[in-house]
């Protein structure tokens, strides 16, 4: 969680090509070494790939600021600048994505929470975490169950666009009534286990958290916030000296 949320501030603070590459590399060498490459690369595909789209056909065919026609198409122009500015937005979302996925694929939900509870982190709020990050394997198992009973019943689904999203609408209903049902049925569960009493909480999970694993985490809390101030000192400077 210290590193991906350290990659993020980077890239959210410094508007470097660099960086952004250095994070998205990173966050890849970090999936692959926790044998989850494979599935974070598909889903950021999923968000990417469309967002990637929009912002060529919109920043590539129509920037304002674009001096280097490329191609002209009637009222759409290609520049060079439009293309760059839209390659900063899509290597800056794809390296935010993939910081997040790499992140919440690999992690250990459990373990998670039950660190962030031991220092100090309020139950319910490590209980919202660990169900956020672990919903998406939840919905992708539940609409697989859902499929599998609507075709044993006979559903067919075909293979053409209108087809799948016949079948897609078919099978959110009943997912999204699922996921209601079981928030309900969790309230009361987590009340009689006493979730919303005060006081410190026991957990059988254990974390490894070594005195290198310590450093780190205060190394990348430190350069977080120097990250954070470099860049904000000199804007309000910059604001504070215009308005004199």
């Amino acid at each position: 969680m210290a590193l991906a949320g350290s990659g993020a501030v980077a890239c959210l603070a410094w508007a470097d090509w660099a960086v952004w590459l250095a994070v998205l590399a990173a966050s890849l060498g970090a999936a692959a070494a926790g044998r989850v490459l494979g599935k974070a690369v598909t889903a950021a595909l999923v968000v990417v790939v469309p967002f990637a789209l929009w912002a060529l056909a919109i920043h590539g065919l129509f920037f304002p600021e674009g001096r280097t026609v490329l191609a002209a198409f009637g009222p759409a122009r290609v520049t060079a600048e439009g293309l760059a500015y839209a390659g900063g937005i899509v290597l800056r979302t794809a390296a935010l994505v993939v910081v997040m996925l790499a992140f919440s694929t690999w992690v250990e939900v459990p373990v998670l929470r039950a660190a962030l509870v031991r220092r100090g982190v309020p139950a319910q709020l490590g209980y919202v975490l660990s169900t956020a990050l672990g919903l998406a394997s939840t919905v992708a198992e539940r609409l697989e169950r859902i499929r599998e009973a609507q075709e044993a019943r006979g559903l067919v689904v075909r293979q053409s666009l209108p087809g799948r999203i016949v079948a897609a609408r078919l099978q959110v209903v009943p997912l999204v009534l699922q996921l209601v049902d079981e928030a309900g049925e969790r309230a009361p569960a987590l009340e009689a286990r006493g979730q919303a009493l005060p006081g410190r909480r026991t957990s059988y999970v254990d974390e490894p958290d070594s005195r290198a694993q310590r450093a780190l985490r205060w190394v990348l809390a430190v350069a977080s916030l120097a990250v954070v101030v470099s860049v904000m000192v000199p804007a309000v400077a910059g604001v504070l000296g215009g308005g004199r």
